[in-house]
């Protein structure tokens, strides 16, 4: 007789158990496109330190000062511009992933797997959902960030937050997390394929094929995070991919960092620049993609979409497009079941 079928007191509080739960994580959105729900979204991730690495007492103030009283509105602005009837397009793509996931794992694991997502910054929150995973009867979770290339700024703390959360808790389930993916074979082929799938729709074949990942303080670089080294890690992979294949045999490839942010130096070449050298050197013809984000988000949607078109075509370049991210393309939910299913190996 094992202890589970030993009569219980009366009074025993009720126990589940014997689940297995995967959170998929993003980085966060605000609530709405609103001043002050971007207000209170940039106030949370701005004062994360993984994000931010300056001292509080010197942080702060900025923050608070000059940051949320003149950013909110420029920013609220731009996610009017991206926002549809789902909301967030990364909350509403985030959402999708663990939707079409949840009847994959259903099929093969006995109904044992719960798939669920969060955001790291705003609503859903890490906390709340390992807590409704827990309750579930998940005492194995799967802690997903959805970050291919590991910086301390993204997955580092996604893990932070869930560390927290399990200090919280008297009886801790098992707790794993994806490791980065920038050079899975899996992502690689993926990439390429769902890349060349879109390339094909075009009606202009590119000259230049521009990867543009989330810059970062090069600071970051020298203080040893493996961030730069991840996305040309993944450049360069995507460029072989791509040349076995032969279907675009004479297109270029350039790396880039978007989304500079204060003062600092951040990781070069930055995209608007290499958007505008390139139309100045006679590009007249660009495709642009972000292999480093797992769902479209203001960053792809309105800053490269939007805002790189616009430099493109004002530097004298002719044609423009913004491919999407692996979203919920065929090519992207094969891979993203087929490395939960790797880092669940042993649970189901």
């Amino acid at each position: 007789m094992t202890w589970q079928d030993q009569q219980l007191p009366a009074d025993h509080p009720p126990v589940r158990s014997g689940r297995i739960g995967v959170l998929v994580v993003n980085l966060g959105t605000p609530a709405a496109p609103t001043t002050a729900d971007v207000r209170r979204y940039l106030a949370e991730f701005l004062s994360d330190r993984r994000v931010i690495e300056l001292p509080p007492i010197a942080w702060q103030p900025i923050l608070r000062g000059v940051i949320l009283n003149t950013r909110p509105a420029k920013s609220a602005e731009a996610y009017r511009k991206v926002w549809g009837e789902d909301g967030s397009p990364l909350a509403a793509i985030t959402r999708a992933q663990a939707e079409a996931m949840q009847p994959r794992f259903a099929e093969g694991s006995d109904d044992r797997v719960i798939v669920d997502w969060a955001m790291r910054y705003g609503e859903p929150t890490i906390q709340d959902k390992l807590t409704a995973l827990k309750e579930q009867g998940c005492d194995r979770i799967l802690l997903a960030p959805l970050y291919p290339q590991y910086c301390a700024a993204t997955t580092a703390t996604v893990v932070d937050k869930a560390s927290d959360w399990l200090r919280e808790q008297r009886w801790q389930p098992s707790l794993r997390t994806l490791p980065p993916y920038h050079d899975d074979p899996l992502y690689i082929d993926a990439l390429a394929q769902d890349i060349e799938r879109q390339l094909a729709a075009l009606d202009f074949v590119p000259e230049l094929l521009v990867t543009s990942f989330h810059g970062m303080p090069a600071r970051t670089l020298a203080l040893g995070d493996p961030y730069h080294c991840h996305c040309h890690k993944t450049a360069r992979l995507l460029e072989a991919r791509m040349a076995q294949s032969g279907l675009y045999p004479d297109l270029r490839f350039r790396i880039s960092f978007q989304s500079r942010f204060g003062p600092a130096k951040w990781l070069e070449p930055a995209t608007d620049q290499v958007l505008m050298e390139e139309a100045g050197k006679g590009t007249k013809r660009i495709a642009i993609v972000a292999p480093g984000f797992s769902a479209d988000c203001l960053e792809t949607l309105e800053e490269l979409a939007m805002e790189g078109k616009e430099q493109f075509e004002e530097a004298g370049g002719e044609q423009f497009a913004a491919l999407s991210c692996l979203n919920t393309s065929d090519a992207g939910l094969a891979m993203l079941e087929a490395i939960l299913r790797r880092e669940l190996s042993g649970w189901i």
